[in-house]
């Protein structure tokens, strides 16, 4: 079984900063993209930064020059570095992995549980 663990919310003064994270485990043959998304009570859920599995990043008009994604390739972690937080980043926060299973399998998507991040004074 497929398994993404996300860790490293919390509690946050605004313009303060946090790192999330999200390992992957179990029988996984390649990843192909990862992503995090946020969503905030009332509000859809949306995606704020995403790595492609050529380095290629993307983000949300509203994080973009202010939360980084990056990864661990050996370690099948990605991570979000949030700088400058506001309390409109409020959310919980899911990553999301494209993955195979087997070499010639389909690609398909897993989600983590989800880490509530708190930017308040």
């Amino acid at each position: 079984q497929v398994q993404l663990v996300e860790s490293g919310g919390g509690l946050v003064q605004p313009g303060g900063s946090l790192r999330l994270s999200c390992a992957a485990s179990g029988s996984i043959f390649s990843i192909d993209a990862m992503r995090w998304y946020r969503q905030a009570p009332g509000k859809q859920r949306e995606m704020v930064a995403v790595l492609r599995n050529d380095g290629v990043t993307n983000y949300e008009a509203s994080v973009k020059g202010r939360f980084t994604i990056s990864r661990d390739n050996a370690a099948n972690t990605v991570y979000l570095q949030m700088n400058s937080l506001k309390p409109e980043d409020t959310a919980i926060y899911y990553c999301n992995v494209d993955l195979r299973l087997t070499y010639r399998g389909a690609i398909s998507y897993y989600w983590g549980q989800g880490t509530q991040v708190t930017v308040s004074s």
